[in-house]
């Protein structure tokens, strides 16, 4: 129940991203287009891209909340991951056409007018939001042991210090440097871009069972010092949205019972539950011939 709770939980962090982006993307985009500014209409659109993750969040939250069912018996938490890989899907598409639009303003020298200093106002507040937002996610996504949201507000700082490096472009390009406002721009194409190759590469790192080496050592490791096991010959894990499901192979001495050999296998079980709340642990027993 405490793990549905969670992820309850976490969609409220990715309602407060979505709300937030879709305010600042409208104000972006507006400002950005009235006065001539690339550097903030690529900031918008990089925007644009953090709506598509943070719904791709959400959605991937409200269906690993469906219990296992008899296609699924370890539940449906990997939705988080495929929503993310759709996610960065488009955020690559979104990338490629701001830095298509940037290269050729900035191969030809700059805008013929610069912008005005509002929308290097906008870049700056819009700055001041996003850092919020993150220590806010930032927050949620470790009490919740969330990894879309935990990657939503990474996502989130790296959009203040976007709009912290359009301002400058802006006020660069104000000041005479007809160049710096479209460079702005097309740092942020490769900064969407960027953001979508990690994502791409978590979520692909998720759904090939990909697990992470030190957590396996540590695991090992625990499970060698309880009493009773000689060695831990296997490893199996797998993460599925928020949580870990582990396989492990012990040896034990072959002369004791089977009550002795299970109370050892459980004892295990138990230990790293209460290390790891967010991990299933099954360990088989083989005698140590």
């Amino acid at each position: 129940m405490e793990l549905y709770d969670n992820l309850q939980r976490g969609e409220k962090g990715a309602w407060i991203s979505i709300t937030a982006y879709l305010v600042l993307t409208a104000i972006k985009l507006a400002v950005g287009y009235s006065t001539g500014s690339e550097a903030l209409k690529a900031d918008g659109l990089n925007n644009t891209t953090d709506v598509i993750l943070s719904v791709a969040v959400l959605i991937g939250l409200r269906v690993s909340r469906k219990p296992p069912d008899q296609n699924h018996q370890y539940g449906h938490f990997r939705a988080e991951a495929i929503a993310s890989l759709v996610a960065a899907f488009i955020m690559a598409a979104v990338a490629f056409e701001v830095l298509r639009q940037a290269g050729v303003i900035l191969f030809q020298g700059g805008a013929d007018e610069p912008p005005s200093m509002l929308a290097a106002w906008v870049a700056i507040g819009s700055a001041g939001v996003m850092l919020l937002v993150y220590r806010y996610n930032l927050k949620l996504s470790k009490e919740v042991k969330s990894s879309s949201l935990y990657a939503a507000a990474q996502d989130n700082r790296s959009d203040a210090l976007v709009s912290i490096g359009a301002a400058v472009g802006i006020i660069g390009s104000v000041v005479g440097f007809a160049w710096l406002d479209p460079l702005a721009a097309f740092i942020v194409g490769l900064i969407i871009l960027k953001t979508a190759f990690h994502i791409f590469k978590d979520a692909v790192h998720t759904l090939t069972d990909g697990f992470d080496e030190d957590e396996i050592k540590g695991i090992k490791l625990y499970a060698e010092k309880i009493p009773g096991v000689r060695s831990v010959t296997d490893f199996k894990g797998r993460a599925h949205g928020n949580i870990s499901f582990i396989d492990l192979t012990i040896k034990v001495d072959p002369g004791l019972t089977v009550v002795e050999s299970h109370d050892i296998a459980e004892e295990i079980e138990l230990s790293l539950q209460n290390s790891r709340p967010h991990t299933y642990i099954h360990v088989h027993v083989e005698p140590d011939l």
